[in-house]
């Protein structure tokens, strides 16, 4: 069985696991890890070494090598628990794992010492290979499931003080673990593995060496959780499974006969799909974890990993799943269930069947708000368990359960979803996969879970609320300015109705008429396309305009009432871009207003004064005026108006939001009992043609002059 190749292995390892425990002996001892790591490099050097001297002088003989194995096995998982005991905190929990760990891992050492003991000193032969090839593997997996349980349970930021450690440590019991595996299964052990083994050991030392300077500056800290106990149970059962797998199999081939062969693979084959549904049964595992709780923990939940659970949820923002079957799966998976309903408060006082899952719902589904529970559950914040109410309702108070629930099959726990101290919903969870115990901390966590996800749920039902709300605005507003629009058009058309019996034979009168009435079906056609295509592209419509051109028609068509505008000087002709018929509709309307601010017998100036740019048309009225709160606090803001009901207090908003929107502005400067200016500002269209015009004919130097000229 051995070579050359094995004393050049086994001698490489005894060497550099002897420089590893001299390393850490002499100047890493601060820590029980590091004097379990001494020891472990030690007694792994010493098992080495007989190696070597079995292989070259045949001393010491099989049993002594055997014993000096399981002591090199043992002080590993020595340093298992080592870093268990530095690094978990003290508690009941961590105290009866390691209790069970410890107590597993001492007794199967004992037992494989003490057979080892009796073989060499009393000549006892009281096990088989086998069987010691069967307590090798046990102490593999063990070691396995503690490296497993003690990475999974350290936190994120401390898992690089152990990284090399774990790292080392699990690969050689997982070595080992193959090697033995493969030797149970052939009948001896495999030459490609027993040479290799003590290379592999010796490429090792550098982790555990620099796992020992990394950790002079980290501290190891971990928690050990129900999701670690869970896995390296369901670890250690694997192991178990396979570990009898293996033997079924070998057992199979040789009672088989011909037939052996064929015989083991369907065994395997069958074994391992009952081991994967066994796996991902979720009913198995909810029962795991109930007994895992009930014997390991004094808490039945960890309130941690619930809490995290419960925030990843509730952060998604997206809808697929809506929001109600997330609430449903939440509730549901704290009780080990996937099943349930909920209802929420309608527009109708009524609780209206939201969601459900996995559940059969009856036809009528909607809780009346004065039924007899929704008056419970408003006097009192209790879980109602229906199996304990179907045993014994007195207990309830002979409570009427409404069909909507009564008549739902697989039905459990009726849980109330308050808002602040309002009854704001109704959630059924169904049947358990695994029967679980309920008691004031499963009730504890329930209400407290139903709290903050009723507030969510509340939260979302606003938000959709108010964007209907939103959306009714939009129609609103859009609505009002349209009234407006049309309201402006009909006192044209009524004006002239009304004049027409009088001045039907004037011609001027026949060609205003045909003027304000083609002006009246523009600005109509152009309010239905708004309507059709309320999502056009104001800026598309931009087009050059004679802002000067404009201005005199709109002087000329309020010439009909007094007091009559009039244009101050003679302008220069400026263009600007703007729709038209927008553009005519904004201006006209300030007009308008300063005819309805000034009595009949005063002013209405208009002057057009063009310079930097831009283009500012004051409008001066001699009128009543306004004050300035009136001008900072409702003059701009729709739906303000000083017209009393006849008016809809939109215009000035209106003109102001178009004027903005092609890039200008409107300023107001008012005094009570003199008058009112509004100076409206307005890009050029080719700004620099216009300044040069400008300076060439009567350069001026600001805006504040043209304020000044005009008033």
């Amino acid at each position: 069985m051995f070579s050359n190749m094995d004393v050049l292995s086994y001698s490489l390892a005894a060497i550099t696991f002897g420089l590893l425990a001299v390393l850490v002996a002499t100047r890493y001892l601060r820590r029980g890890v590091d004097r379990a790591l001494a020891l472990a490099a030690a007694v792994t050097a010493i098992w080495a070494s007989s190696l070597v001297s079995q292989s070259l002088w045949g001393y010491p003989d099989f049993n002594i090598r055997y014993l000096i194995e399981l002591i090199r096995d043992a002080a590993w998982i020595h340093l298992l628990f080592a870093l268990l005991k530095d690094g978990l905190r003290e508690n009941r929990l961590t105290s009866k794992v390691k209790q069970v760990l410890g107590a597993s891992a001492a007794t199967l050492v004992v037992i494989l010492l003490g057979i080892g003991l009796a073989e060499h000193f009393a000549g006892i032969y009281v096990a088989t290979g086998k069987v010691k090839l069967l307590g090798q593997i046990g102490l593999s997996l063990l070691g396995l499931s503690l490296v497993e349980q003690i990475w999974r349970n350290s936190p994120s930021f401390g898992r690089s003080s152990i990284k090399y450690i774990c790292i080392g440590v699990a690969t050689i019991f997982a070595f080992d673990f193959f090697m033995y595996a493969d030797a149970l299964l052939f009948g001896h052990v495999a030459d490609p593995f027993w040479n290799a083994r003590g290379f592999v050991n010796a490429l090792l030392t550098p982790l555990f060496a620099v796992n020992v300077i990394n950790t002079r500056k980290q501290p190891v800290d971990f928690q050990l959780s129900r999701s670690a106990v869970f896995h390296a149970g369901t670890l250690l059962f694997a192991g178990g499974y396979l570990l009898f797998l293996a033997l079924g199999g070998y057992y199979v081939r040789v009672l088989g006969g011909d037939w052996g062969d064929a015989l083991q693979v369907l065994f395997f084959t069958i074994s391992l799909v009952f081991l994967t549904t066994l796996l991902l049964s979720r009913r198995i595992r909810s029962k795991l974890m109930v007994l895992i709780s009930q014997n390991f923990f004094d808490y039945k939940y960890d309130y941690r990993e619930e809490w995290l659970k419960m925030t990843r949820e509730l952060a998604d923002l997206s809808d697929d799943p809506p929001l109600p079957h997330r609430v449903i799966r939440m509730l549901a998976g704290l009780v080990e269930s996937n099943a349930g309903a909920i209802w929420l408060i309608g527009e109708q006082d009524a609780y209206v069947l939201k969601a459900a899952v996995n559940l059969s719902m009856p036809k009528y589904t909607m809780i009346d708000s004065d039924s007899e529970i929704v008056r419970f559950f408003r006097d009192r914040e209790w879980i109602v368990d229906l199996h304990e109410y179907k045993s014994d309702p007195v207990s309830y108070n002979l409570l009427e359960i409404p069909d909507a629930i009564a008549k739902t099959p697989d039905g459990w726990l009726i849980i109330p979803l308050y808002l602040g101290n309002e009854l704001y919903g109704i959630a059924l969870v169904g049947n358990p996969y695994a029967r679980v115990e309920l008691n004031w901390e499963n009730f504890d966590l329930i209400k407290v879970v139903a709290r903050q996800t009723c507030n969510l749920l509340a939260q979302a039902d606003a938000q959709n609320r108010l964007s209907r709300a939103m959306q009714f605005e939009a129609v609103s507003k859009a609505s009002a300015f349209m009234v407006h629009d049309l309201k402006t058009v009909i006192a044209q058309l009524s004006l002239l109705v009304k004049n027409a019996p009088k001045h039907r034979n004037n011609p001027a009168f026949i060609d205003d008429m045909i003027n304000t009435t083609d002006h009246a079906v523009r600005k109509m056609s152009n309010l239905v396309d708004h309507i059709r295509k309320p999502d056009t592209d104001d800026v598309s419509l931009m087009k050059p305009i004679n802002l000067t051109d404009l201005i005199h028609q709109l002087v000329a068509n309020h010439q009909h009432r007094a007091p009559a505008p009039r244009l101050d000087g003679a302008p220069p002709d400026v263009v600007v871009k703007a729709d038209s018929e927008q553009l005519r509709s904004v201006l006209g309307h300030l007009i308008q207003n300063a005819q309805d601010a000034t009595p009949p017998d005063g002013e209405i100036t208009l002057t057009l004064k063009p310079a930097k740019g831009n283009v500012v048309l004051f409008i001066q009225d001699s009128g009543s005026g306004m004050t300035e709160d009136f001008i900072s606090d409702q003059l701009f803001k729709p739906f303000e108006s000083t017209k009393g009901l006849t008016g809809m207090g939109i215009g000035a908003y209106q003109a102001r939001e178009y004027i903005q929107k092609i890039g200008g502005n409107i300023d107001v400067t008012s005094e009570p009992g003199i008058g009112s200016c509004f100076s409206v500002r307005i890009p050029l269209a080719d700004a620099s043609a216009m300044e040069a015009r400008q300076q060439a004919v009567s350069p001026i130097s600001d805006t504040t002059d043209w304020k000044e000229s005009a008033n």
